[in-house]
């Protein structure tokens, strides 16, 4: 049995999750519900749960405010947000889990299937949201990102991403170190999620690091020269926008 905790400052947003919960996912027991940071904190440290349901703004302060009171965090969480706000670009680069409010069951429901699935050791659970906290906090200008590996997580900058290659459902990183790791999500995902970090898909088999480029060779699209030599072709459709873009770093 999955013990599970509610965090929300709203008392008709606890009972609605918990009753949908309990008729939906019949493998978590909801042990302790929390109206606050302080209660929160409190509840977590008397029952141990392995999973906590955390609304990410509170009156007295926010889900990060409650995550940074633990030395060490061996539970797992689902944030619950009613804003797709900036928060939720460092949640997705740590691998975390979420659900927007108003809270629809299906997404509970796949949420907690994950959560299941993912089977998680302590080590790597604080470990993710160490990374959550670093990313989180704006004068934190080197970014981590948790890719999963089929195994577990690997963390690694964004500044030692030379490219991502996609490979149907997976990406391939090409890392500075000259290594590769493959991740189970398209790089579509990983587009959207590096958008802002000066990422640019040239091709639709390249998303690749413009700080990471060294020369543009002309053609009909062209290539891209990248750190490590590589050659990158650059699709005529985007070549535009990719010399733009480039100029600009």
């Amino acid at each position: 049995m999955i013990k599970a905790i509610i965090v929300d400052d709203e008392l008709g947003a606890r009972e609605s999750l918990s009753k949908m919960v309990e008729k939906n996912c019949k493998n978590v027991e909801i042990v302790a519900k929390a109206d606050s940071m302080n209660t929160a904190y409190e509840a977590i440290i008397m029952f141990q749960p392995d999973l906590v349901f955390l609304d990410i703004e509170m009156p007295n302060g926010n889900a990060f405010d409650l995550l940074e009171k633990f030395k060490e965090i061996d539970f797992d969480i689902i944030f619950i947000t009613a804003y797709d706000h900036y928060a939720i670009k460092a949640i997705k680069f740590s691998v975390i889990d979420y659900i927007l409010k108003p809270i629809d069951a299906e997404e509970l429901i796949l949420a907690v299937h994950r959560f299941e699935e993912k089977n998680m050791q302590k080590s790597m659970l604080d470990k993710k949201f160490k990374t959550l906290l670093s990313n989180i906090k704006p004068e934190n200008k080197l970014k981590k990102v948790g890719i999963p590996d089929g195994e577990g997580l690997i963390f690694i900058n964004l500044s030692d991403i030379i490219r991502c290659d996609s490979d149907g459902n997976y990406t391939f990183f090409i890392l500075t170190s000259g290594k590769r790791i493959i991740a189970s999500r398209t790089l579509g995902e990983y587009e959207q999620m590096f958008v802002d970090d000066n990422f640019f898909r040239v091709h639709r088999s390249h998303l690749i690091n413009l700080q990471h480029v060294k020369k543009y060779i002309k053609g009909e699209g062209g290539y891209a020269v990248m750190s490590d030599n590589s050659q990158v072709e650059v699709s005529r459709r985007n070549k535009i926008d990719f010399l733009e873009k480039l100029s600009l770093i």
